[in-house]
């Protein structure tokens, strides 16, 4: 047995009780194991199509796909003169950025009146915008193909004269469907600013416009950020409703595109990854450039102050 006069002492003279060891609780380690596995399969595809996207068709078909070696950047720059992506890129510029911003704005207005004022529709409102959002676009396929050709616009809107094969028709059908979605999660948020901020403002002589544009808004930073790199991820990667309403090659955005890589007999899996990496791109920039203010904005509220 150990004196007293050899066990440990802090500097006050009181003897120091050894903690007990924390239990590894199994239940937390099969929780891990189970995370650890979807994160492998969700990485795996990926980092596949990535591994292969520098690989040589010739050289895989060949020796397997399982085997190493063969590595070119060729595939890249044929993908990229191939399938004509700076003008694809153009295209999904004009869409995104525009859908994007009409959404955010529109939505923000919508949730500032359900937020704001206590109207007997507010929560049917709600409810319609989220069960539109749950709707298949399958199932609309045909009303809203046939209301797009039916609707006339001017020839330098669309050189059909209806809605269809226009960019503008796009913009319209990407931001009906997902403002619901922005109203809904922006609506939650706004309800848990103050209301004596708008008395006072009311008080100051601050008409409801101002008080969405000055007031409102500028608290809703990190929400619109984190909804900002989702549209931008969601309206960019959007690939039915541009093969259906848009009828030109040359109208198609970068998602749509990848189907020129695509041959008629058979198709070189290793170019189509290249290419697909290269549309990637945009929206892993987009998400790296927002990622603080995303991550903020899903977490607001999860803790107490």
């Amino acid at each position: 047995m150990t004196s007293v006069q050899d066990r440990p002492m802090n500097t006050a003279g009181h003897e120091l009780v050894p903690r007990p060891k924390p239990k590894i609780r199994s239940p937390r380690v099969v929780l891990h194991a189970f995370l650890i596995i979807v994160a492998l399969t969700w990485v795996f595809p990926v980092a596949w199509a990535l591994y292969n996207s520098f690989r040589d068709y010739g050289y895989t078909s060949l020796h397997g796909y399982a085997s190493i070696g063969g590595f070119t950047l060729k595939n890249f720059t044929n993908a990229w003169e191939q399938a004509d992506f700076s003008r694809h890129f153009i295209n999904s510029a004009i869409i995104t950025v525009p859908a994007v911003f009409l959404t955010l704005l529109l939505s923000s207005m919508v949730a500032f009146v359900v937020a704001r004022f206590s109207y007997r529709f507010n929560l049917a409102l709600l409810g319609m915008f989220t069960a539109a959002n749950l709707l298949p676009p399958q199932a609309l396929l045909i009303p809203i193909y046939r209301m797009f050709r039916a609707i006339p616009v001017p020839l330098w809107v669309s050189d059909s004269g209806t809605m269809l094969n226009s960019l503008w028709g796009l913009i319209a059908i990407n931001v009906a469907f997902q403002t619901g979605f922005c109203a809904f999660v922006l609506s939650n948020y706004m309800k848990t600013i103050p209301m004596e901020i708008y008395e006072s403002a009311d008080v100051d002589g601050a008409s409801i416009l101002r008080q969405w544009w000055q007031l409102t808004l500028p608290l809703c930073r990190p929400p619109l950020a984190a909804l900002a790199t989702l549209e931008v991820t969601w309206i960019y990667n959007e690939f039915f409703w541009a093969t259906v309403l848009l009828q030109s090659g040359d109208k198609y955005p970068i998602t749509s595109s990848l189907n020129n890589l695509r041959g008629q007999f058979f198709t070189d899996y290793n170019l189509l990854s290249a290419g697909s990496i290269i549309v990637a791109l945009p929206t892993l920039i987009v998400f790296f450039v927002l990622q603080k203010q995303f991550v903020s904005g899903l977490t607001l509220g999860s803790t107490k102050g």
